[in-house]
């Protein structure tokens, strides 16, 4: 069968089959790349066929991460979500037989190579850094989380306007601090971006097992699943010029119904397929409740609700300005059909389809309410943003080693080049290197 050229992955040797989906959804992405994946109904890593099943329950980061790999290739995520060497030793007795068929994936991940040069690199750093930060992270994500309820209620019981900004404020900051923490192994801080609506078991699989595995790329699902609003991948094909010119008109509505359409999308797929709602998706609901009780039932429910969907608004709104200006989209950086440098290597990749947000550097706060410390937080997503700055002495000495550039830029120059993102429609001829945002 011949590929259209426009489908031509630059990370794999195939279309994935998701995207041909009528509705894009985490289950929908799960289920193409196990029909994509070539791990044979198990799990792969690498060239090998592991059977995991007796091992879910036993898995120290939760049983989640293993149940929902289940037949796919999972050698990217278990590489970034493993510092120590262990589970290498470990998975031995889990192995079945060599794969069939190699791999779909072109990225690589070779000893000697620059991620697992700096990996071993950051392992040997982590025995000396101060781990202190690590609580300060804790005190922050309480500290918004507290103030979310407070400002809601507040909002509510004296009609205050700012009150209510700040609420959102306030609401779309717990979102992304939470953030921090499902990377990891189940905790409770994890729960708390259920909040805004969305759902952190979901975001598992669109931002931790998708995005943070295959940026920028056809395989990344926070690019497919805001087509046709808005597109970022330089491709006519995909959206014409005119209809992206369109998107700058459209992006604010996206940006506010951000929240309401990740969980209207979930409630009509659940409802027409497979459910793929949870239990947690109601915490979003002790909001309004907190409301009501916090004013002693003085305001009506009605008014409750009213607030909520209000702040919730707001929150999204933010949550998108921030998010989506944080560090992925620019014309200086790899999307899907630009040329790719010649180093396959697996964490080049990453540093090639981020731009790092260089005004927030110093400010533990600020990095962990803005998505910062971008690029490190991609090569490692385990590891607490506190313990992050202390890496970049060994990160910046290994990406000079191997031709890598760590670029930064302000908030700004973030929005501007995510608009010009926007309308780009002509694949980048030369691979991504050395530019002006480069440091």
């Amino acid at each position: 069968m011949v590929i259209e050229e426009w489908k031509k992955s630059g990370i794999a040797t195939k279309f994935p089959t998701y995207r041909n989906s009528a509705l894009v959804t985490t289950h929908s992405w799960q289920k193409g790349k196990r029909e994509d994946d070539q791990a044979e109904g198990l799990w792969r890593i690498n060239d090998g066929i592991y059977d995991f099943t007796e091992f879910i329950d036993k898995h120290p980061g939760g049983p989640f991460w293993i149940r929902e790999t289940k037949g796919t290739d999972i050698t990217e995520a278990f590489e970034a979500h493993h510092l120590s060497t262990a589970p290498e030793k470990m998975i031995a007795k889990y192995w079945v037989r060599d794969a069939a068929e190699p791999r779909i994936y072109t990225l690589t991940l070779d000893e000697g190579g620059f991620y697992k040069t700096l990996k071993e690199r950051v392992r040997k750093e982590l025995k000396t850094i101060d781990k202190t930060p690590k609580r300060k992270s804790d005190l922050i994500h309480f500290g918004v989380l507290v103030s979310l309820f407070l400002f809601a209620i507040i909002s509510a019981k004296y009609k205050s306007l700012v009150a209510l900004i700040l609420a959102g404020v306030a609401l779309c900051w717990t979102v992304i601090v939470s953030h921090n923490y499902f990377h990891r192994r189940d905790n409770w801080q994890m729960y708390a971006f259920n909040l805004g609506l969305m759902n952190f078991a979901s975001w598992r699989v669109s931002h931790a097992m998708s995005h943070h595995i295959y940026p920028n790329s056809y395989m990344d699902l926070e690019l497919s699943m805001f087509e046709p609003l808005l597109c970022w991948i330089p491709n006519p094909q995909i959206k014409s010029k005119a209809m992206r010119y369109v998107s700058w008109v459209t992006e604010p509505v996206a940006y506010a119904l951000a929240f309401f359409i990740q969980i209207g999308t979930r409630l009509f797929y659940s409802f027409r397929n497979t459910n793929i709602m949870y239990w947690h998706d109601l915490l979003a609901l002790s909001i309004p409740l907190s409301i009501y009780l916090g004013t002693g039932g003085t305001v009506g429910l009605l008014s409750c609700l009213r607030t909520w969907l209000a702040m919730t608004s707001i929150a999204s709104f933010s949550f998108c300005l921030i998010g989506l200006n944080a560090a992925h989209h620019d014309p200086e950086i790899y999307h899907e059909g630009d040329t790719n440098r010649e180093d396959r290597d697996w964490g080049l990749f990453q540093v090639d389809t981020i731009i790092d947000r260089g005004d927030l550097k110093g400010s533990q706060f600020l990095v962990l309410t803005h998505f910062g410390d971008h690029v490190l937080h991609h090569l490692f997503p385990t590891l607490d943003h506190g313990l992050l700055p202390a890496l970049y002495p060994v990160l910046l000495q290994t990406l000079d080693e191997f031709k890598g550039h760590l670029r930064e830029c302000n908030h700004i120059e973030h929005m501007i080049g995510q608009h010009k993102q926007l309308l780009r429609i002509q694949p980048n001829p030369k691979p991504p290197g050395a530019g002006k945002k480069e440091i």
